[in-house]
C-alpha cells in the first residue's frame, strides 16, 4: 500500500510523461468513497482516490483511475468539456488509453453486503381471477380488481 505522499507523486508524474501537464494541485485518499475508483473535485481540483482499489486489485488499476481523474482535470482547467458525454473528454480518453470505468472490486463481488429479499405477493380476483404479482405487500380489503371491481386476495405461496 502507497501512503498519500506517494499517491501524490504518482499523480504529478503520471500527469507530466503521459497529458504533457503539470498536475498543481492535492492528490490524496478517501476510504469513504463506495462505487467508485476515484474522483475529481471541480472546487478545489483535488483528486480523490478509493484505496481499496489500491489494495486489492493494484498499481495497474490504481494507473487507469489516475489517468481518468487527471482528464477530468485537465480539460475542466482548459474550459473544455470535462463531463463523462462530452466529446473533448471521450477523445482525451482514447488519446491517453484511460479507462471509461474502473474494475468492480473482489470484495464486493462476493456479495458482501446483505442482499436484499426477493419475496413476492400474489394475490387473485375471487370473481374473474386475474393474478397480481406485488414486490410490497398490500391490503387487499382496500383494493378492487381493476377488470371486474371483484374482491382480491392473496394467495399464499
Amino acid at each position: 500500500m502507497i501512503n498519500e505522499d506517494e499517491l501524490q507523486r504518482w499523480v504529478e508524474v503520471i500527469s507530466v510523461r503521459t497529458f504533457k501537464r503539470p498536475f498543481r494541485h492535492k492528490a490524496y485518499f478517501n476510504s469513504r468513497l463506495r462505487t467508485t475508483g476515484g474522483r475529481y473535485l471541480l472546487a478545489t481540483h483535488a483528486i480523490e482516490i478509493n484505496p481499496k482499489y489500491v489494495i486489492e486489485l493494484g498499481e495497474k488499476e490504481l494507473i487507469g483511475i489516475i489517468k481518468h481523474e487527471l482528464c477530468h482535470y485537465h480539460l475542466h482547467l482548459e474550459g473544455k468539456g470535462y463531463r463523462h458525454g462530452d466529446q473533448d473528454f471521450k477523445k482525451l480518453m482514447q488519446a491517453t488509453a484511460s479507462p471509461r470505468h474502473c474494475q468492480t472490486l473482489p470484495s464486493a463481488r462476493q456479495g458482501s453486503r446483505k442482499r436484499k429479499s426477493t419475496k413476492r405477493y400474489l394475490y387473485s380476483c375471487s370473481v374473474c381471477g386475474v393474478q397480481y404479482k406485488r414486490k410490497k405487500r398490500m391490503d387487499p380489503k382496500r383494493y378492487r380488481c381493476g377488470k371486474c371491481q371483484g374482491e382480491i386476495k392473496q394467495i399464499n405461496l
